[in-house]
């Protein structure tokens, strides 16, 4: 590491590992009560599981961005961060915050509004969390070297910040609080976490491959261009049947379809970037997690989403399990892949050995990578089924469950093997380093 404040980095990885185990735990009872409708249900109701599910998922995510950007911005701008006591300020917040959450869910305290069910007061702190991010962060671009990679993350900062303040405005009209509702969901996920996405993948390839740093950022103007143009208008396949205008259908058909050009850009970038390298880095299972992101990126968040994104084919498709085929793979390859690929990259740095437990690492991203896969053909098969068995035939959506129950039994098997590959993950990241031998002491 180059900057002391760097290290600031390191409690924030720590606390999104910690929660991502929360996460993925909780994903496995979830998957359990499918196969086993009683589980639990007297102790802690499926929706309940469910919200710990998805919103440790949000808030170990946005953990890794916050640990990464206080990680790569005293790089990029060439000196330290603006204040470190704020940075542990907004941490504690932030985690207090989360936990709060969690604890009120799990006593039934909640406004109840998907992905959006934190308490009104618990969205007041995060929101300072944010914004004292953001200013730190700022104030240290500001008065540091700008550079391509550093500007891009702050927009999809700053965009992400803005873009949750919608979170706080909740209509009674039904349709008009989904209009908006998109506004975080939508825009976070396919808009300006893209840009945030964009950025930290070319920092690590400028480390791991060496590239001249002009080339790399000629690619980002093109991804970041693409997902802004398509990201804010694609909101509208999500509007197609909350009430608004027909002309949204056209709207969000055509964009969906370009929403795929910047993942797929991702995928040409990074590859064409290391062939063109031809350099051997010392740290593979960085690259690895690099180079798996993109791809399973184009084909969960493009392909996925492109294949049940047009009027036509929604209108039958739409709340089945194709719909969580989708989102579980669309957020591995985005977003949970660049995390630890981040943190695969960061920690040895952070903790300051060299490349540890590689052969760990590398076990468990195709123990994850595999597990996830498999969930996702296993869900798009159940929802394939599904959406002909109820919306063509039309069965009764309790009737159907028992039809697809194989599916549900296949999705848990899966959701087991990537509990056992995030454990390893986090055992490889954090847990004991053996002594590093070097090949003359080795000889000698």
């Amino acid at each position: 590491m180059k900057y002391q404040t760097q290290k600031l980095a390191y409690p924030y990885f720590a606390a999104a590992l910690a929660l991502f185990l929360v996460q993925v735990l909780a994903g496995v009872l979830a998957g359990a009560v499918y196969v086993f409708p009683n589980f639990l249900s007297e102790t802690v109701p499926f929706h309940i599981i469910r919200m710990i599910h998805t919103n440790a998922l949000l808030v170990w995510l946005l953990l890794g961005y916050f640990g990464a950007s206080y990680f790569l911005i005293p790089e990029e701008s060439e000196c330290e961060i603006h204040s470190s006591k704020l940075a542990w300020l907004q941490l504690g917040i932030f985690v207090f915050a989360a936990l709060s959450a969690v604890v009120g869910y799990l006593f039934g305290i909640h406004e109840g509004r998907e992905f959006l069910e934190q308490p009104f007061w618990v969205k007041v702190l995060m929101a300072v969390a944010f914004i004292v991010f953001i200013y730190n962060v700022s104030m240290t671009v500001l008065k540091g070297r700008k550079t391509v990679v550093s500007i891009v993350l702050l927009l999809g900062l700053w965009g992400a910040l803005i873009f949750f303040l919608f979170a706080f405005y909740n209509p009674d009209n039904l349709a008009l609080d989904k209009l908006y509702w998109w506004w975080v969901v939508h825009v976070w996920v396919e808009g300006v976490w893209e840009l945030i996405m964009a950025a930290m993948l070319a920092f690590l390839l400028i480390k791991l491959t060496g590239v001249d740093r002009e080339v790399i950022e000629k690619w980002l103007y093109v991804i970041v261009g693409f997902s802004l143009f398509s990201g804010l208008l694609g909101t509208g396949h999500h509007y197609y049947w909350i009430g608004t205008p027909e002309y949204w259908h056209w709207i969000g058909a055509f964009f969906s379809i370009l929403e795929v050009v910047p993942f797929f850009a991702m995928v040409l970038w990074a590859f064409y970037l290391v062939y063109r390298s031809g350099r051997d880095h010392p740290n593979k299972a960085a690259m690895l997690w690099s180079l798996g992101c993109p791809i399973m990126a184009f084909f969960g968040a493009g392909v996925l989403g492109l294949m049940h994104s047009f009027p036509s084919i929604n209108f039958y498709t739409h709340g089945t399990q194709l719909t969580a085929a989708h989102g579980h793979l669309a957020f591995y390859g985005a977003y949970v892949m660049l995390n630890l690929a981040f943190f695969t990259y960061a920690l040895p740095a952070l903790r300051g050995v060299q490349p540890f437990n590689q052969i760990l690492n590398m076990w468990s991203f195709w123990l994850m990578t595999g597990a996830m896969v498999f969930m996702t053909f296993t869900l798009a098969f159940a929802g394939v089924l599904q959406t002909h068995l109820q919306r063509v035939l039309g069965m009764g959506f309790m009737q159907i469950q028992s039809q697809i129950e194989l599916f549900y039994w296949f999705r848990l098997g899966s959701g087991v093997f990537f509990v056992l590959g995030a454990i390893l993950f986090i055992y490889s990241a954090l847990g004991p380093v053996k002594e590093q031998v070097t090949t003359a002491s080795k000889y000698s």
